[in-house]
């Protein structure tokens, strides 16, 4: 396996840092204090193409590959997980979904306009009682004539209120059927359908997260993405490719983690000489690196499978979860390292410390990724 930087990706890479810069890096802590969900920010990397990464040209959007997506999304992750993870839920769970699954019809109606943000998207999967056990949804849709009715509530989803369109999988079947499931592209603003409650969360503050409520919500049965039925075996293809863009939120969130504790390492004096020099320090930036390494290598290896149209479900959830696990305990190392100050919101430390936990519990907790891996082995 040879995997090369790409020009491609060398561009965005530079791109995103310099944009990070200007855009992002003044504001972020201001944005985290008040749990900021910064709109124009995305409408900016919309017009980067940023927001439609995967998307084909032909609908607006820049037609690149995993590789790149990658790339940008941990390069936003190294700046603010917050901003990373927004631009990952927008590309690969609405927008991916609608890409993979949608008809022509709701492709050139949707794609241009969440490629360049012109629109938010959000994905509507989980509710307050069914986390991994997705297939147990209580969100009802019946069917009434060209329309069906949709009541329930979704929790913890992206964008829920900022959302101006979401693809929500509902319950059109048996309680537990996996193929009793559909889901539908949902506007903002159709009758019935609003945001909920906004959580208060630990990390990645500026990543709006709510509640998606349904009462009598009528849909018409052009807004349902592939057949009825399809729902949740469309949900799983979806995550299996956003599986890889969590492993590369964390890797950018462990690499910006790591690069700051280096970097205050061979600043701070102690002694009469730059901690780096002591060997207990040494050593913890060297298994930082070195499990940084192995997250990259797992998290590029997926996404050049992803590329090449190869089944990615044990490989994106090996990445999902060694990654996940490193962005963890690289983090917690960098705010030893940077010792009291590594407490304060005065140094970047403690803030890719909580944002990194969630990385272990999105799309998937490690449990499920072991799960997943576990199951695909012992085929």
């Amino acid at each position: 396996m040879e995997l090369k930087t790409t020009e491609n990706q060398r561009m965005i890479a530079d791109m995103v840092r310099d944009f990070g810069a200007k855009h992002i890096k003044p504001k972020m802590m201001e944005w985290d204090e008040s749990q900021e969900f910064p709109v124009e920010v995305f409408k900016k990397l919309g017009e980067l193409g940023l927001m439609g990464v995967l998307v084909p040209t032909e609908y607006g959007g820049s037609g690149f590959g995993y590789l790149e997506y990658v790339t940008a999304i941990a390069e936003l992750s190294k700046i603010d997980g917050s901003i990373g993870l927004s631009m990952a839920a927008h590309n690969s769970l609405c927008t991916g979904h609608i890409l993979q699954f949608g008809n022509e019809e709701q492709k050139k109606k949707y794609l241009p306009k969440l490629a360049t943000a012109e629109w938010i998207g959000a994905w509507g999967l989980t509710e307050p009682n069914t986390g991994s056990d997705a297939g147990n949804m209580r969100t009802v849709a019946v069917q009434d004539g060209d329309y069906w009715v949709i009541n329930g509530a979704k929790n913890f989803i992206t964008h829920g209120k900022s959302g101006n369109v979401a693809v929500v999988i509902v319950r059109t079947g048996e309680v537990g059927d996996s193929h009793g499931m559909t889901a539908f592209v949902i506007e903002k603003g159709t009758e019935g359908f609003s945001a909920g409650r906004k959580e208060d969360k630990l990390g990645m503050r500026a990543s709006e997260t709510t509640e998606l409520i349904f009462q009598d919500c009528r849909v018409h049965k052009d807004q349902i993405l592939g057949e009825v039925g399809e729902g949740f075996v469309q949900a799983m293809k979806v995550l299996d490719g956003g599986r890889i863009s969590i492993a590369a939120l964390s890797l950018g969130i462990a690499q910006g983690a790591f690069e700051a504790a280096l970097a205050y390492s061979k600043e701070r004096q102690q002694f009469n000489k730059p901690i780096s020099s002591f060997q207990g320090i040494a050593f913890k930036l060297a298994d930082m690196a070195t499990e940084i390494e192995a997250a990259s290598l797992l998290t590029y290896q997926a996404a050049d499978m992803k590329n090449r149209g190869l089944n990615v479900n044990k490989e994106s959830a090996m990445a999902k979860l060694y990654a996940s696990e490193v962005s963890v305990r690289v983090a917690n190392e960098g705010v030893q390292i940077f010792g009291g100050y590594g407490f304060t919101k005065d140094y970047p430390a403690e803030k890719y410390y909580r944002d990194a936990k969630l990385c272990t519990i999105g799309e998937g907790t490690s449990e499920i990724q072991k799960l997943v891996i576990s199951r695909a082995m012992l085929k």
